[in-house]
């Protein structure tokens, strides 16, 4: 019968992540041709960063007082909610 004063607990073994099956298309067919398929369109980029930068200021505008206050409300609660 083991000592029950002397406990070793094992440790978790790391585990590598499954990739997406998606990601591992991807990943054969650069290896494969030696291209990267992954990068950006950069006139996408800034046009995305564009409509990003001035978004948030665009709806502060056309909200009325009450509604931007009933989602700052929502929005406190929410991360009220998440503390422990």
């Amino acid at each position: 019968m083991p000592n029950c004063d002397i406990v070793s607990m094992l440790k978790r073994t790391s585990k590598k992540k499954e990739e997406d099956l998606n990601q591992l298309a991807v990943s054969i067919v650069e290896k494969a041709t030696g291209s990267n398929i992954k990068t950006k369109n950069p006139a996408a980029v800034a046009l995305g960063r564009l409509g990003g930068l001035k978004g948030g200021k665009a709806r502060a505008i056309k909200l009325g007082p009450k509604k931007r206050k009933e989602i700052a409300q929502k929005a406190a609660k929410a991360r009220w909610e998440k503390r422990p």
